[in-house]
C-alpha cells in the first residue's frame, strides 16, 4: 500500500520516521509525500507544548477531511501522554512512543481488517532500547544515529519523561555496527541523537559513558564526522574534553541546554546545574577546542521570572558568547509542575524573547566574523542561488560561488567574508 508520514517535533521523531519509512519499504510498501493520495497516513506527533498538541490535531483533522476512506494512524508523544484526546479524534490506529516496528504491523492489520486498534504501553515500565534502522534523509550526506531513549531529569516545564520513560541505551557494539554500515553507505557525517544523550550508558551499568560511545563510533567509522545532539552541561568535564579533543572526527559544535541564566529560575525549572557549573563547561570547551561553536536553548518568561532575573540571564548569555541560540517564550505544558506556577503575561514572555534574540543575533554575527580568514573542511550538501552550500565542522553554513557539483564532497575552504547569516569562501586547490 501507499503510506505517507507527517513528522512533528524533535530529531528523535525525525529519526524514527525515517526508520519507519525504511522498514515499510522493506515490507514492500511505497512511501509517498503527505500531500499525495495514499492508502494510509501516519502522523508522528510531538507533545512538548500545548501548541504542539494543537498542531498535531490540525494535521489529523486536515488529512481526515481531505482523504476520507484512508487509514489515519497516530503515534508519538501526544497519544502517549493524552490518549483520551487522540482517541476522541476518530482515527483508525493509536499508539504511543514505544515499539515502532510493532506499530507498523498494527498499521497493516488496521488496513486489512478495517477496524480501530489501540496500543499504548506504560512508558515507565520500558527497560530495553529498541534498535531501529539508521540512516538519513539528505541523499547520503548526513545520517542520524539514535543511541538513547528516555529521560529522568523531570524538569518542571517538560512532559517528555512521561512520554518516553526511563533511560535506555543502545549497546556500544550495536552503535558501532550501525556506524560502520552508515560509512559503507557513503554518509560523511553521523549525528548522534537521543532524548538525552548525556545519559547514555547509565542503564548499562558497565561504567561506559558518552565519551566511550564517541570513541567507539570513531573507531568503527574512521573518517566520518561525528556531530553531537543536545548535551546536559554537567557532561562537560576535564576528562571528557581531554578525550573528546583527541577524536579527530568530532565536530567542535556543542549544544549545551541552558534555558535560563539565573540560578533562581533554574531552581524553579529543576535543572541540575547552576550558572557557575554551566560557565565552567563553557570555559572547558574553549580551553580544549579552538573557537568551538557553543550553542544553546533559552526559555524566556518562565513562571515567576522577574525583570531582575531576566536581566541576569541577559548578562550571563553575553558572558558565554554563544555562537547561536534558539529562543522560546515559555509555553504552558498542562500536566507539568510549571503549569501550576504563577504565569507571566504573554506580552512579557514575547518582549523578553525579542530582547534575548537581539543579543543572540549580535553574538552570532560576532562568531561569524571571527571565522573570516580561517580554513575549514566543508561538507557540501546542495546548490543555492548560484552557489553551493555546506557546513563547516562548527556547523556554520559556508557558501562558495560556482555551479560545480559538490554534493557529499569535503573541500578545504578559506573563509573570505561573513554576511551576518552565513560564511562565504573559496575552495583551496590542495583538497580532496
Amino acid at each position: 500500500m501507499k503510506v505517507a508520514i507527517y513528522t512533528l517535533g524533535c530529531k528523535v521523531n525525525q529519526y524514527e520516521t525515517q526508520a519507519m519509512e525504511s522498514a515499510l519499504r522493506e515490507k514492500g510498501h511505497e512511501i509517498v509525500d503527505f500531500s499525495a493520495q495514499a492508502d494510509a497516513y501516519i502522523v508522528n506527533t510531538c507533545s512538548v507544548t500545548a501548541v504542539s498538541d494543537q498542531k498535531s490535531r490540525q494535521i489529523i483533522h486536515r488529512v481526515q477531511k481531505q482523504r476520507p476512506g484512508a487509514v489515519v494512524a497516530v503515534c508519538g508523544c501526544y497519544p502517549q501522554t493524552h490518549a483520551e484526546d487522540v482517541r476522541a479524534l476518530g482515527v483508525d490506529l493509536v499508539a504511543g512512543t514505544g515499539d515502532r516496528m510493532g506499530f507498523l504491523e498494527l498499521l497493516e492489520k488496521t488496513a486489512a481488517e478495517k477496524r480501530y486498534i489501540e496500543s499504548i504501553d506504560e512508558s515507565f515500565e520500558r527497560r530495553v532500547f529498541e534498535v531501529l534502522p539508521a540512516g538519513g534523509q539528505s541523499r547520503r550526506t548526513r545520517a542520524m544515529l539514535k543511541v538513547e531513549d528516555g529521560c529522568v531529569n523531570f524538569c518542571t516545564y517538560c512532559i517528555i519523561p512521561y512520554a518516553r520513560g526511563p533511560v535506555r541505551s543502545a549497546p556500544l557494539e550495536t552503535v558501532q555496527k550501525q556506524a560502520a554500515q552508515l560509512k559503507a553507505e557513503g554518509y560523511r557525517e553521523i549525528v548522534v541523537t537521543g532524548i538525552e544523550i548525556s545519559s547514555w550508558g547509565r542503564d548499562l551499568k558497565n561504567g561506559q559513558t558518552l565519551i566511550d560511545l564517541l570513541e567507539g563510533i570513531s573507531s568503527a567509522a574512521p573518517g566520518v564526522r561525528i556531530r553531537l545532539g543536545s548535551l546536559e552541561p554537567r557532561t562537560i568535564t576535564e576528562e571528557f574534553c581531554h578525550r573528546a579533543a583527541a577524536i579527530p572526527e568530532l565536530c567542535p559544535q556543542f549544544h549545551l541546554s541552558l534555558q535560563s541564566g539565573c540560578d533562581e529560575t533554574l531552581r524553579r525549572m529543576n535543572r541540575r546545574y547552576d550558572t557557575a557549573r554551566y560557565l565552567e563547561s563553557v570555559e572547558l570547551l574553549n580551553r580544549f577546542f579552538r573557537r568551538p561553536a557553543i550553542t544553546t536553548d533559552l526559555i524566556t518568561g518562565f513562571p515567576e521570572e522577574t525583570e531582575e532575573e531576566f536581566d541576569r540571564t541577559l548578562e550571563f548569555i553575553r558572558r558565554c558568547a554563544f555562537a547561536q541560540m534558539h529562543i522560546f517564550p515559555y509555553s504552558i505544558r498542562p500536566g507539568t509542575p510549571a503549569a501550576g506556577m504563577r504565569q507571566n503575561p504573554k506580552s512579557v514572555k514575547e518582549e523578553r524573547a525579542h530582547r534575548a534574540a537581539a543579543e543572540a543575533e549580535e553574538m552570532h554575527e560576532a562568531y561569524l566574523k571571527g571565522c573570516v580568514g580561517e580554513v575549514y573542511p566543508v561538507l557540501f550538501e546542495q546548490p543555492r542561488d548560484g552557489a553551493f552550500s555546506g557546513h563547516a565542522p562548527n556547523y556554520m553554513e559556508v557558501l562558495v560561488s560556482g555551479g560545480e557539483e559538490l554534493h557529499n564532497v569535503i573541500k578545504n575552504v578559506r573563509i573570505l567574508r561573513a554576511d551576518g547569516q552565513a560564511l562565504w569562501g573559496e575552495i583551496l586547490e590542495e583538497t580532496e
